[in-house]
């Protein structure tokens, strides 16, 4: 028997290796604008984030009205290096595995809708997953929200649900929501601040989330 009916994923930095490249990103779009770049742990730090908060962390010093700006040279340097994203070695394989095995699966990331959908098409996972919520249509994590409407809209309750995410944001979303959580150490954020957060275990490769999944999920 399964003891989670659904696992949840984030993307960016759990099943995308695509963390150098948003910071690389908010680093170029800073300079574009004359602005001093985030240090790269701030950088690190906002993946998961929905955008527009993701760089008002990075650069919370800058007047609100020149936002909208950020966000346009940010979306014209990711988009300009997104094609060349590959998933980390093993995670098309895994998320194959675990839908065979009867899992429901689900998305649950920072990208917008119109990015989600592109990286689904692009790696051609789409056919896997059978939910997905992004952070332009609901609340930004750690708010709850994306794992409460996942777990509605699949009539599946929190206690048979798993989240798996590289920052601190996924796990505290999963804390949020009541839904236990497995923290990957290969992403965005350190394993030390992964470990501030509760969770059942930290993977540090795909790998040994894959084994972990198999004895425990």
């Amino acid at each position: 028997m399964k003891r989670y009916e659904l696992i949840v994923f984030d993307w960016d930095g759990t099943l995308m290796d695509s963390t150098a490249t948003i910071v690389r990103s908010v680093e170029a779009a800073a300079l574009d604008l004359g602005l001093e770049p985030p240090t790269e742990e701030r950088a690190r730090y906002i993946i998961g984030l929905g955008l527009a908060d993701a760089l008002r962390h990075a650069l919370p010093d800058l007047p609100e009205e020149r936002y909208p700006a950020l966000v346009e040279r940010y979306r014209h340097h990711y988009l300009s290096r997104d094609q060349g994203l590959e998933l980390f070695p093993g995670a098309s394989e895994l998320v194959r595995a675990l839908a065979g095995r009867g899992h429901l699966l689900g998305v649950a990331t920072g990208k917008s809708r119109q990015g989600l959908e592109r990286a689904l098409g692009h790696t051609g996972l789409g056919m896997f997953f059978h939910d997905t919520r992004c952070a332009d249509e609901c609340h930004s994590k750690p708010h709850p929200q994306m794992l409460e409407e996942l777990m509605a809209a699949l009539g599946v309750a929190p206690e048979q649900t798993l989240m798996i995410g590289d920052t601190t944001h996924d796990l505290l979303m999963a804390r949020n929501a009541g839904v236990a959580a497995v923290a990957v150490g290969y992403g965005a954020h350190a394993p030390t601040a992964l470990a501030q957060v509760e969770h059942l275990y930290c993977a540090e490769t795909v790998g040994g989330l894959a084994g972990w999944l198999a004895s425990n999920a």
